[in-house]
């Protein structure tokens, strides 16, 4: 496949941009550059090529990597689409004025309104919920909303990432849009308060500092545990029993998801491609590879679940359109500041 490659670095992956005489410019392609790197999109990709004719090429790499070279590209890029695995990202790119709206009957139909831009720049896929994790022999009342984190009943207890994570940045992003900035550095300070101990390490590595004891609450998302329950996850799986989790906000807005994203670039060679892929991406079949692949759920309703994600069950997810979560972002970034969170 002529685009596949690992970006090691922004300056590397614009040095190895292809000229326009490469066969990635050939009818019949369509050319992904992809921050998902999960062996079981491979299914995809071939279904896809089976079905159309048409022949996926792409690059993958860390999605701010992606983005810059796009920026260096600018007109010559041989790239069709992008997609990222966060709704952060995925505006960015749309910030910098890298995608050209999609008109299809296909995704309005599948796609919920929530998940997709409001003038249909990127399209969510999967979507991954950001749960509340607790260890069930050291608490027997968990909270029950991203609010009751910062309730002082529970300093002391809380394990997060740190505030420059993402994901992070996401949630108090949908707080400042639900419940305005003044309430959002409100929680925000309330959980930094409550903190177990100094933000460190992934999603991951909050879950298992419930097993170690370091930690009796956990923000993590929804398929980091998802996937200890399908493979050996070291220093987690063999402990899964004494984790419960909570779909926060069930009797309100609804838990907050984050989002698998892709968007056609304004300058795709191969536009008609690139939207038979997203479309594509929406079938059944698509849904059910893309979203068990990363232990995720699938955005297209009446698609089945994966066994990992069957076992955490089905919830209300906030309707909050997840533009708004880029929208936030800069804001998020400085609340945290203000209050020291690291």
């Amino acid at each position: 496949m002529a685009l596949r490659a690992r970006l090691l670095s922004t300056t590397l992956s614009i040095a190895i941009a292809l000229p326009a005489t490469s066969a990635a410019f050939a009818d019949g392609s369509v050319n992904l550059y992809s921050s998902r790197h999960y062996d079981t999109d491979e299914r995809l990709y071939s279904d896809f090529e089976e079905q159309t004719g048409i022949t996926v090429n792409r690059i993958e790499g860390n999605a701010d990597e992606l983005i810059e070279r796009l920026k260096a590209e600018g007109k010559n890029s041989p790239a069709d689409v992008l997609i990222t695995v966060d709704a952060g990202r995925i505006w960015r790119a749309a910030d910098a004025d890298l995608f050209s709206p999609v008109d299809s009957d296909v995704l309005e139909e599948r796609i919920p309104a929530a998940l997709q831009h409001p003038d249909n720049l990127w399209f969510g896929f999967s979507t991954r919920a950001r749960l509340i994790f607790y260890n069930k022999d050291r608490v027997s009342e968990p909270p029950q909303t991203y609010e009751e984190l910062a309730d002082p009943k529970y300093k002391g207890q809380v394990c997060i990432r740190s505030s420059t994570n993402i994901y992070n940045l996401s949630l108090l992003a949908s707080i400042i849009a639900t419940d305005g900035a003044e309430a959002a550095e409100a929680w925000a300070q309330g959980v930094k308060d409550n903190l177990a101990r100094s933000p460190q390490g992934g999603d991951t590595d909050q879950l298992k500092g419930l097993v170690s004891g370091e930690c009796d609450i956990a923000v993590a998302n929804s398929y980091y545990f998802a996937r200890s329950l399908r493979i050996d996850v070291e220093g987690l799986s063999e402990h899964v029993d004494q984790i419960g989790w909570v779909f926060p906000n069930q009797d309100g807005r609804g838990t907050h998801v984050n989002v698998s994203a892709a968007g056609v670039l304004k300058n795709a060679p191969n536009r008609e491609n690139a939207i038979k892929f997203l479309e594509y991406l929406a079938s059944d079949s698509a849904q059910e590879y893309f979203a068990s692949g990363n232990d995720e759920y699938p955005v297209v309703e009446g698609v089945g679940l994966s066994a990992s994600v069957t076992q955490l069950g089905e919830f209300k997810r906030d309707q909050l359109n997840l533009a708004a979560l880029g929208e936030n972002q800069t804001e998020a970034q400085s609340i945290f500041n203000a209050v020291g969170f690291k």
